[in-house]
């Protein structure tokens, strides 16, 4: 049941962002259902294959969406959340989203579109930096619960303890930039461009069309789903039990969705040679909460 909400309620994040973004901007906007019409428009497309592509090119939508459908299934929405048969493992987490990277990626170099190459060079970049961070992020909500386990991670994370910790805001601040890396928002990306020399994210989507881009496209929204309620799990306020936490938690995402309009509407997109920085940034915070976390104990 778990993962079949996020499988559902997934597209409505990116469309939530898009429509208060536009509201801050003095715009009227597209409705925050907007990302669903899309999908049922390409849904009854049909699809393309370039020539000179192969198995690669044609196998990677459906392991995106799967490995991104596999990964909702193990993030608990709450700490009280039921037994998952793929168990709450944080490096299992990070093991599919990686996949689902490198699949999107290597589909792009099946394809030889040069602007495609480009973007999906320049994501795999940012990953290096990114899952770096995302570990770092990690490691310090799981040191509170001795666990990997994200259902632990996020009891650990519950009540006015953690906000005491120095290491709990590294962490923070470390996971904030993940979620900029892995949703594609300014100032890392721009998700409002299909410029071919400043896209990055949807670069390697270039040459699909139909059911394969809708795939894509939803995978982008299961990311977008991933982080942010991992983000409102971890390192936002919460307390009590199912019935509370939930509550919480969907506030929670709701603020965060709210954060990224405000970001994309105050800050513009930074040249890509910045963002490695930006990110390395968060990396000595999160270095600095590891610190923090063993002279304290």
């Amino acid at each position: 049941m778990i993962g079949l909400a996020g499988i559902v309620l997934a597209p409505l994040l990116p469309g939530a962002v898009q429509m208060l973004k536009a509201r801050l901007q003095g715009r009227r906007g597209a409705s925050a259902l907007q990302p669903y019409r899309a999908l049922r428009r390409l849904w009854g497309k049909s699809t393309v294959d370039p020539e000179g592509t192969g198995a690669v090119y044609r196998t990677a939508p459906a392991l995106v969406a799967a490995c991104l459908a596999l990964a909702l299934a193990i993030v608990p929405l709450t700490a009280h959340s039921g037994w998952s048969p793929l168990g709450r493992d944080a490096l299992v987490l990070m093991g599919l989203l990686a996949l689902a990277r490198f699949a999107a990626a290597a589909a792009a170099w099946d394809t030889n579109n040069g602007f495609a190459l480009m973007g999906a060079a320049r994501e795999l970049m940012l990953a290096v930096f990114g899952e770096a961070l995302l570990v770092l992020a990690l490691l310090l909500a799981a040191l509170p619960a001795h666990s990997t386990d994200l259902a632990a991670m996020t009891a650990a994370a519950a009540g006015a303890g953690p906000w005491s910790e120095p290491a709990h805001w590294c962490g923070a601040l470390a996971f904030a930039l993940v979620i900029l890396v892995e949703t594609g928002r300014q100032p890392v990306d721009n998700p409002d461009t299909h410029l071919e020399l400043t896209m990055i994210h949807e670069g390697p989507l270039l040459e699909y069309a139909g059911r394969d881009l809708a795939y894509l496209q939803w995978a982008a929204a299961a990311r977008h789903w991933v982080v942010l309620v991992l983000g409102a799990e971890l390192f936002l306020p919460h307390w009590g039990g199912f019935g509370a936490s939930l509550a919480l938690l969907a506030g929670g995402v709701a603020a965060l969705c709210a954060a990224l309009a405000l970001v994309e509407t105050a800050q513009a997109k930074m040249r890509i040679l910045r963002v490695p920085a930006l990110l390395a940034v968060g990396g000595a915070a999160a270095l600095a909460g590891v610190v923090s976390w063993i002279a304290g104990t």
